[in-house]
């Protein structure tokens, strides 16, 4: 009678990915956004090139530069900090706070705009960075309003996507046409506090 062998886990099928040749690809993409590139003007040959690698390690990890590139656009986002434990107030004063600690950063607000400013020229890059970037904030920051409604800090017939739309309209309108340096220290709060005046139950 044969001996019946036990089956140990599977080997993984090629090379594990490298944190570092990730980081190096993603790093090498911003910095030539950041040094005035424009999208269409970088390849995966040069990001590749200016990284380190092959070109084939490129194409393992992403089939197609606007995908790369959001990718790379999505690092400069910071990560969403838990907020459910925070007040609503809190949670949203968290958020702004965050959204102007981005418009600081140069290299961030000139990458973010070529995100948002020209999605007719690059749709791919535009949506996959929505999905992948900007989306989970907004879900996060709808979910604390949601929160808020169900406790009855906020009106229940608050409209959440306006309400959501005014909060980072107002912050992004301040960064985007105001010296970073020049914007109050408080600037989040009271953004929240003259939104929080309507939003909240009567």
């Amino acid at each position: 009678m044969k001996e019946q062998r036990t089956a140990g886990p599977a080997r993984p099928v090629g090379r594990p990915r490298s944190e570092k040749a990730d980081k190096a690809i993603l790093e090498a993409a911003l910095d030539m956004l950041a040094e005035g590139m424009s999208v269409a003007e970088v390849s995966i040959e040069a990001i590749a090139a200016r990284a380190g690698v092959g070109k084939t390690t490129v194409y393992r990890r992403w089939s197609n530069k606007e995908d790369l590139v959001a990718d790379a656009l999505a690092t400069l986002k910071a990560p969403i900090p838990p907020l459910t434990g925070a007040s609503v107030r809190e949670a949203l004063v968290t958020y702004l706070r965050i959204l102007r600690d981005e418009s600081g950063d140069r290299r961030a607000r000139c990458l973010m705009n070529l995100a948002v400013c020209d999605p007719e020229r690059h749709p791919r890059l535009a949506e996959r960075f929505r999905v992948t970037a900007v989306e989970p904030w907004r879900a996060a920051i709808r979910a604390v309003l949601h929160r808020g409604i169900e406790s009855g800090e906020l009106r229940r017939d608050l409209d959440v996507e306006v309400a959501l739309a005014l909060l980072s309209g107002a912050m992004i309108s301040y960064t985007k046409w105001c010296d970073p340096g020049s914007l109050p220290p408080d600037l989040p709060e009271r953004i929240v506090d003259e939104a929080l005046a309507g939003f909240r139950s009567r």
